[in-house]
């Protein structure tokens, strides 16, 4: 359901994702549009976007990637929106030849970092004290399938 209605975003969209970015995380943490659209014309950034509120922001170099924000607006959490873009973000990856995908999640963040563990991120590195209220971050990866779907 999620999937059809995603959209490969640019930095003409830069604004949409730094709303619901803005929505989803604490102010201390707010990307802002300057900044999105910054990513978004570097080389091997993307960005999906999805109308009924969500957004995913990542980088690819070389055969690894990372996803650098999942965010799904409050009021549309717990519906699959999420999942839905991590699985799109992957498959992106894995389109453009990629082997793996990081990301960072708050250790304090337990929805999200159960979204990553069902999906099959295993830690590989904490960063302490890596967010602004003094949050550790734990460093996760997941395999990926080259041009196929992700691997197990």
């Amino acid at each position: 359901m999620f999937r059809t209605a995603l959209i490969q975003a640019t930095s003409s969209h830069a604004a949409a994702l730094a709303a619901i970015h803005a929505a989803a995380f604490p102010p201390a943490e707010h990307w802002g549009e300057g900044a999105i659209a910054t990513q978004l014309t570097l080389p091997g950034g993307f960005a999906l976007l999805h109308p009924a509120g969500g957004m995913v922001l990542g980088r690819m170099a070389a055969d690894e990637a990372e996803i650098l924000a999942l965010a799904v607006l409050p009021e549309r959490r717990r519906g699959g929106l999420g999942r839905a873009l991590l699985a799109a973000a992957e498959q992106h990856v894995g389109a453009a030849g990629g082997r793996v995908v990081y990301l960072e999640v708050a250790a304090a963040n337990t929805a999200a970092r159960a979204l990553y563990a069902a999906a099959g991120y295993r830690e590989v590195g904490r960063r302490s004290r890596y967010y602004p209220d003094g949050g550790d971050a734990f460093v996760l990866a997941r395999p990926i399938r080259p041009g196929g779907p992700t691997a197990g």
